[in-house]
């Protein structure tokens, strides 16, 4: 007894190394199968929910309010129960057909339940609470309160045991085609934006973009929008460029004039429209792709024109601001040359997925096959090389930032069902 609870109860710096592995081990997983295969997109599906889930409810804790710095007891046991969500599906799919007949047993629907209250759960610690409560809205609806609509959202309803059936062992729920394109396509690009993090790209991007923009008047907020524009190129995620750049070019920007709110407002709409900024983009592009069935290189060359239209706007917001208070330029002494000289390996991984994808490869193997690229091209240089180390930290990386997209994007599923 002593021994278990001074488990459950251990404190946050013990579980460190834990989540470390345990992360490294959902990005070489989530690489395996994109790249060679073998398990049913279901299975994959619950297996990439799981996984997330089981990190998010280790990193993250049920309120801001929370000790951060203790994992309860009960953030474990949510951990424990959202692994199981796969492994039972795996251990029970087939007795479903053969032996009860398409019938949900007992502990089907008490997964199926469960899987539905640790996605809205771990949803809402991820995001907040508007998007849980259109979920069970969305669950209110069909089971409840449609039969008492008229006209077009009029719905006769649905039984219990259908809809979790739905829900869980097939792909019209959560674990359907919006969790495959979280699985695939955005995972690998959110792995492929760690090793470049990694290896140095983020430092290069905002030093190029000081050099670029810092002449111009109010040149603070333009280093900012420049260096997340630049960030956008190899990061699908709008945190992860906030928490690359914003943790530079904010400090900047308010050492400028900028007031706090302006220089974080500036940050964040920049970091947000990252996502629309090719070739990586974010999951919204992948979804479209999917659901439109145009060619992402196709999305990829669309969507230069407004991403372009986007940041000129900030650009002129940035202007005006500046004029108004009178904020002048930056006083920056380095040289454009000597920045690329020691960044060019940069460009090779970026050519190389951009060049994959125009050739017809599909984007989890370009994502891949770029990755390598990397680390590879990464030795090109002297002081920026990716270490043994430097790749575990990357893979690391590459599972935390995919917790909140990841998770959003499953339990999104069961409003869509």
């Amino acid at each position: 007894f002593n021994f278990l609870t001074k488990v459950l109860s251990m404190r946050r710096e013990s579980l460190n190394k834990f989540i470390f592995i345990y992360a490294i081990l959902i990005s070489v997983f989530h690489f395996y199968e994109n790249i060679w295969g073998g398990m049913s997109n279901l299975w994959f599906n619950a297996a990439h929910f799981s996984l997330l889930a089981s990190l998010g409810f280790l990193t993250h804790r049920v309120s801001k309010h929370s000790n951060q710095e203790i994992v309860p007891i009960y953030d474990l046991l949510l951990a424990v129960l959202a692994s199981s969500v796969v492994v039972y599906m795996m251990l029970h799919e087939q007795s479903l057909y053969t032996v009860a007949h398409s019938n949900m047993r007992p502990f089907d629907l008490i997964y199926a339940v469960l899987s539905i209250l640790l996605a809205i759960e771990i949803l809402r610690r991820t995001t907040g609470y508007i998007i849980p409560v259109m979920i069970l809205i969305a669950i209110g609806y069909i089971l409840y309160f449609g039969k008492f609509l008229t006209g077009v959202f009029a719905f006769g309803g649905m039984s219990v045991e259908r809809f979790l059936y739905r829900m869980y062992y097939t792909g019209e729920g959560p674990f359907g085609s919006i969790a495959t394109i979280s699985a695939t396509y955005v995972f690998m690009f959110i792995l492929f934006s760690a090793f470049l993090m990694k290896s140095g790209g983020g430092d290069f991007i905002v030093d190029l973009a000081s050099v670029a923009t810092s002449r111009f008047k109010g040149g603070a907020g333009h280093v900012a929008l420049f260096s997340s524009a630049l960030m956008g190129t190899i990061s699908g995620s709008a945190v992860a460029n906030v928490v690359s750049t914003g943790s530079i070019t904010i400090p900047m920007m308010k050492k400028s004039g900028f007031k706090p709110m302006f220089a974080a407002s500036v940050e964040t709409s920049a970091s947000t429209g990252g996502q629309i900024m090719p070739p990586i983009m974010g999951a919204g592009a992948f979804i479209m792709a999917q659901m439109t069935q145009i060619a992402f290189s196709t999305i990829i060359v669309l969507s230069i024109l407004p991403a372009m239209l986007y940041f000129i706007s900030i650009s002129f917001y940035i202007h005006i601001h500046a004029k108004k208070y009178n904020i002048e330029s930056e006083n920056i002494t380095k040289k454009a040359w000597p920045i690329i000289r020691e960044g060019f390996h940069f460009l090779i991984p970026i050519s190389i997925l951009v060049g994959l994808l125009i050739a017809g490869y599909t984007p989890t193997y370009a994502a891949g096959i770029s990755m390598i690229a990397i680390i590879a091209s990464s030795y090109l240089t002297k002081t920026k090389r990716m270490t043994l180390r430097l790749i575990f930290e990357a893979m690391a990386d590459g599972s935390k930032n995919m917790v909140v997209t990841g998770t959003l994007l499953v339990s999104i599923g069961i409003s869509v069902g």
